[in-house]
């Protein structure tokens, strides 16, 4: 299995990433909840037993967050 961590995602903005979970509520909103669709991601991909369209809406959702995430992070300056 991938990795899909925002560490991993954007290893380029470590600092930024850092920074803004601590000084910026909406993009420590986003994410942990990033971190919590990617969580149940993994968990539904290591059992044998899941529904394939539950699995594909938890991915579009982390992809949609990954997105504004990357946004947010291009914007900022720190």
């Amino acid at each position: 299995m991938e990795k899909h961590d925002l560490h991993s995602e954007f290893p380029q903005y470590e600092v930024k990433i850092h920074e803004l979970k601590i000084s910026n509520n909406h993009f420590r909103k986003l994410f942990d909840e990033y971190h919590e669709v990617n969580k149940q991601i993994h968990h539904l991909e290591s059992t044998s037993v899941f529904i394939d369209g539950n699995l594909n809406q938890l991915r579009v959702k982390r992809l949609r967050l990954k997105d504004e995430i990357r946004e947010m992070l291009e914007k900022v300056e720190i």
